[in-house]
């Protein structure tokens, strides 16, 4: 059976990823919303949906559906606007009788998602999040892998994740903290969240530098001891990818061993989608660690470099 779906910030950079999962799964988005109308992309999914550039006649035209029975009512809101604004159009989404599908972050502090939990419960509709990690294969296999290890075994873990951003980033409300949650939300949340998943629970949350682009600490989980490093900028890049062109680095080292998980990820969405639609997506709880570890992050004060720390921090200090 075909759902409906509304799409909230369908002009944003992830949408396309929830148009071809809808899409994929066999469903129909029947209304969109953005403030730009620069959704052309649209036309490649669904010519035919309805589409708003003002959330009232949003809301008034799904109130509508609603009230037009089963067949024509939002059955599921996938939610792809500014992370700020996420609590917000989860609420929406419940208060129509729909579910939530919503990208990370969920929301940006950990008592939001307390409140979430309460409406859910109230409402009788799931919300739920992209955790698209937790489903690529090598991540899924080493979680299996290291939950048959001994419980005493912890490992070292390097991460490093340096991805180039021009001027319009600090211009943006990706630039604007409290919209943000800054750079350890907006580009380290699933990582932070696939890490804890596999490792387990946050027992140290040590912040090495905080700056608008570049962000490093110090995480000991259950079974790991974790160097972070984050960075917008390509002057963090190493020699070799500069000189290939490139403005991304993603490394993961487990005990010296990179981690190899550069394939797979082209159809992670519409696996989570799949997920979702049987009942299995993942919600709340599943979102409450990450959330809880960048808040931390976000509101702690840099300390000195003693003890364990980024590698790379040598280089910048």
């Amino acid at each position: 059976m075909a759902h409906n779906f509304a799409i909230i910030g369908v002009a944003g950079y992830i949408a396309p990823r929830h148009l071809k999962a809808i899409k994929e799964t066999g469903n129909c988005l029947v209304v969109a919303v953005d403030k730009s109308d620069s959704v052309g992309i649209i036309d490649s999914f669904f010519p035919s949906a309805s589409f708003f550039t003002e959330f009232e006649r949003f809301d008034r035209h799904v109130e509508k559906l609603k009230r037009e029975g089963e067949g024509k009512s939002v059955r599921y809101v996938s939610i792809c606007s500014p992370n700020y604004m996420h609590d917000a159009h989860i609420r929406f989404a419940l208060r129509v009788h729909a579910d939530a599908i919503c990208e990370k972050p969920l929301v940006l502090n950990p008592w939001n998602v307390d409140a979430l939990a309460g409406i859910e419960k109230e409402t009788g509709r799931r919300i739920n999040t992209i955790l698209q990690l937790r489903l690529h294969p090598a991540i899924a296999a080493l979680r299996e892998s290291i939950a048959k290890q001994p419980a005493g075994k912890i490992h070292d873990v390097d991460l490093t994740y340096i991805t180039g951003r021009g001027n319009w980033y600090s211009y943006s409300w990706k630039g604007n903290e409290e919209k943000s949650g800054g750079i350890a939300t907006n580009i380290g949340i699933h990582f932070f969240d696939m890490l804890t998943w596999i490792f387990g629970g946050v027992r140290v949350n040590r912040l090495h530098l905080s700056e608008p682009n570049r962000a490093a600490g110090y995480l000991e989980l259950d079974r790991a001891r974790v160097r972070w490093f984050l960075s917008l900028d390509t002057r963090d890049l190493p020699p070799e990818v500069l000189q290939e062109g490139k403005r991304t680095y993603r490394s993961i080292k487990i005990d010296g061993k990179e981690l190899e998980f550069s394939e797979g990820f082209t159809d992670l969405h519409t696996r989570s989608y799949e997920q979702i639609l049987k009942g299995r997506g993942f919600g709340l709880r599943d979102a409450r660690s990450s959330i809880q570890t960048v808040h931390d992050i976000r509101h702690a004060k840099p300390v000195a470099l003693t003890g364990d720390y980024h590698p790379l921090l040598k280089k910048n200090g």
